[in-house]
């Protein structure tokens, strides 16, 4: 299982657990330290995970940071655990006291689900007041993992980690401006827009007028241009082709016949090509992204290795009571694994990958 697969699943883990766990301690227990476990530290080794770790401020000796991570016997990453249920606002200065007192070079803010990284990217040994890159293990995005991936400890680097902070940091932070402008457009921003636009004076009257519309046309926007590359990843595997052979199964009862009339024409559905997307990931450590299609049928929505009828890796039945995917074994049996959502797909990389390697001997 690759570290993509054991974070997602740790996710679901993480979500079952957090309404259980009543304090500090539990969470770090049965939060913090399996995650900082998954990431290749061995959490019961003081020498590298150290728990109440002194990081004396001033002249209060004694003060103690949750955990650190050391590299040869010195402090690389901070760790401040909070519990589950905190917000973690109120708690950055605390971790900021700390950060000064020690060479470590990374500090980080938890509860067991969110995770702030912080670096002194502002000014030397004086931790910013923003972290550059904020995790969350209940809603993964693929750029996080990419990120969360630097600081497993095969591949820690700290030159390497920050020389890109300083990019993530604001690329954040300017995602994250984005995202306000479309639920709430400021004053300035829309201004700046209207500098283009309307050549009147922009009175608080026009600004006010304009505020709706601007929200409403930066979500247009975004909508068709999402419309627009679906309609392109659909053209580019589209499956309609008459001059294509017609596909040789395992079993020759399912094999499709072209649509006879315009109300039989196959519409690859949204929740289709995500399926593809996520059978794409499960695969990507064992056969390049490209050589996978997809064939859409009447009755299944088929992923094909090497744009090849004959070797399909899997079919996927996604109906509004039920969803099942099916994949042959090693024997040529079709085997049918039934599953409630699209994430749970990630359940079947073994088999894909099985499937794979029986393709390509």
């Amino acid at each position: 299982m690759d570290f993509s697969e054991k974070l997602k699943g740790f996710s679901k883990r993480a979500e079952a657990l957090k309404s259980t766990l009543g304090t500090e301690e539990a969470t770090k227990t049965s939060l913090v330290m399996p995650f900082f476990q998954m990431l290749g530290y061995d959490v019961f080794n003081p020498g590298e995970f150290t728990p109440e770790f002194t990081a004396d401020v001033g002249i209060k000796k004694g003060e103690k940071v949750d955990f650190a991570i050391l590299k040869d016997g010195l402090p690389s990453i901070l760790i401040e655990a909070k519990w589950v249920g905190e917000k973690l606002e109120k708690h950055d200065s605390q971790l900021f006291r700390y950060f000064g007192t020690t060479q470590a070079k990374f500090a980080i803010l938890t509860n067991g689900v969110v995770y702030r990284f912080y670096t002194d990217l502002d000014e030397p040994n004086k931790m910013d007041e923003d972290p550059f890159f904020e995790f969350n293990l209940l809603d993964i995005k693929d750029s996080d993992i990419s990120e969360l991936k630097k600081f497993h400890k095969e591949n820690f680097d700290m030159e390497e980690i920050t020389d890109a902070a300083s990019e993530l940091k604001y690329s954040g932070m300017i995602k994250s401006f984005i995202g306000d402008q479309f639920d709430n457009p400021t004053e300035d921003f829309i201004k700046h827009i209207l500098t283009n636009i309307y050549s009147g004076v922009r009175t608080q009257g026009v600004i006010d007028k304009f505020r709706p519309i601007i929200k409403k046309s930066l979500n247009q926007f975004v909508n068709e241009l999402i419309s627009d590359k679906i309609k392109q990843v659909i053209e580019n595997h589209s499956s309609d082709d008459k001059n294509s052979v017609s596909e040789q199964t395992l079993d020759s009862s399912t094999e499709e016949e072209p649509a006879s009339n315009p109300s039989d024409e196959i519409v690859t559905t949204l929740e289709e090509l995500e399926a593809y997307t996520i059978i794409k990931s499960a695969l990507r450590d064992c056969v390049d992204s490209s050589r996978i299609s997809y064939k859409d049928t009447r009755s299944y929505f088929g992923i094909l290795l090497d744009n090849n009828t004959r070797k399909w890796l899997c079919r996927l039945y996604l109906r509004e009571n039920v969803k099942y995917i099916v994949i042959p074994d090693e024997d040529m049996n079709q085997v049918r694994f039934d599953f409630e959502n699209l994430d749970q797909l990630y359940d079947f990389s073994t088999e894909l990958k099985l499937r794979v390697s029986e393709l390509d001997k």
